[in-house]
């Protein structure tokens, strides 16, 4: 039974706010000015802002659907109630492999921004050991506790957010027009690269897993929560833009085709930056985000999936519990960091597939199936079954062009 209740705690809507671009602006950001280079500024804006209008709304049907259940109802136990065991397994299934991809995702990229940190210092150093030090270092801390963590995070995003303003500061003060307008191609190709972009897109806008978090937070407020979604997601997406503003107004198009065949990976990113630029503050300011970057995405992203493991497999809070769920978390993703260290932006695709289904699809499936049963008395996503079709297509859609990706049946920039 549905429980309608209504509180309303005097708490800001900033600190939702941050939780929620927090939980977005991460690692992943770095991928986009590579995987974008096809389709360049105004096309790959054009895909942001699109993708940001269709993931705002799949995560406001969350909170439709959130708010017909007690508070402190996860969203695997609305998706089971409003859709069946079937889609709850579906979900479930995707949540893993999208937290599995990730935590490897990160592992690549941290021995990459290490070994790009230690060249810069004279030292060779393996990306494969790079990425493994990182990962046996990020599975001590979770290990520790939730707390160590908590703190962990706290201070490495401090560091991160003070370099990210001093690192933007910089790359716009070098943008050349010639370069972001793309002056110098001639008849230059772009949209035929956009569809590409989407799944990468939808993975920088992935916040869906908050949405219960904030309703224990604020009580069943949709007016503040929905303030708190629509800040948090703006915030990322305008530092979105101003990253690819960055990135492409300093790097000429042709040059994205030799970052990408080197892996696309952070640190391939960064030394174009910096060679291009030429500038030994800047350099220093680049290797110190990314690093925090990593770290930041990294951390968050492990804990997600310890918690999810340790529920999964009933294993409990012990020192003992929380080893055997360490081994689980981190062995299969170290594992492939080690086989195959350069694959970040192959991993990050990946997980935009799987987000799909949990991130895109089921949010409007739940909204469809709670206003049948509930009549959403609480709050309702505007646009009727208008907008519940769009987010549907939407996700449809970036599946539909993974997979044309996948069999090399999308034309790609080279």
């Amino acid at each position: 039974m549905a429980t309608l209740s209504v509180t309303t705690p005097q708490r800001s809507v900033l600190g939702g706010a941050m939780i929620i671009g927090g939980t977005i602006i991460g690692a992943g950001m770095f991928s986009l000015p590579v995987v974008m280079s096809g389709a360049w500024f105004f096309w790959s804006v054009a895909a942001l802002i699109f993708t940001w209008f269709c993931m705002l709304h799949s995560g406001l049907m969350i909170l439709e659907a959130n708010l017909n259940y007690p508070v402190g109802s996860s969203f695997n136990t609305v998706t089971g109630d409003l859709l069946g065991k079937n889609w709850n397994r579906l979900n479930g299934l995707t949540i893993a492999f999208v937290l599995y991809i990730l935590t490897y995702a990160y592992i690549s990229a941290s021995g990459s921004v290490l070994q790009h940190t230690m060249r810069e210092m004279s030292v060779n150093f393996s990306p494969r050991l790079g990425g493994l030090l990182t990962a046996l270092a990020v599975a001590f801390i979770v290990w520790l506790s939730t707390r160590a963590v908590s703190r962990m995070t706290a201070i490495v995003l401090g560091a991160k957010i003070i370099a990210f303003f001093l690192t933007f500061g910089s790359l716009l003060w070098h943008i050349k027009p010639v370069n972001l307008l793309n002056s110098v191609e001639i008849n230059p190709s772009y949209m035929p690269y956009v569809l590409a972009t989407l799944p990468f897109c939808l993975a920088s806008f992935g916040y869906h897993g908050n949405v219960p978090s904030l309703m224990k937070y604020y009580g069943k407020n949709p007016r503040i929560i929905k303030k708190c979604l629509l800040l948090g997601t703006l915030m990322a997406l305008g530092l979105y833009i101003i990253w690819m503003l960055g990135t492409m107004g300093n790097i000429p198009r042709p040059e994205f085709i030799g970052i990408a065949a080197r892996g696309g990976n952070i640190d391939v990113l960064v030394q174009s930056l910096s060679q291009i630029l030429n500038s030994e503050g800047l350099d220093l300011l680049l290797t110190v985000f990314s690093n925090f970057a990593v770290a930041c995405s990294f951390l968050g992203v492990t804990l997600g999936l310890f918690d999810y493991l340790a529920d999964l497999f009933g294993f409990d809070d012990s020192r003992t519990g929380r080893f055997k769920t360490a081994l689980v978390t981190f062995i299969p993703p170290i594992v492939g960091g080690v086989i195959y260290p350069d694959g970040f932006i192959y991993a990050i695709g990946f997980a935009g597939l799987a987000a799909t289904v949990w991130a895109v699809i089921v949010p409007a499936l739940m909204a469809r199936a709670s206003r049948l049963r509930f009549g959403s008395p609480l709050y309702r996503v505007w646009g009727g079954n208008k907008m519940i079709v769009l987010v549907l297509l939407f996700g449809v859609l970036n599946a539909a062009v993974h997979i044309l990706s996948s069999v090399n049946l999308l034309p790609v920039y080279h």
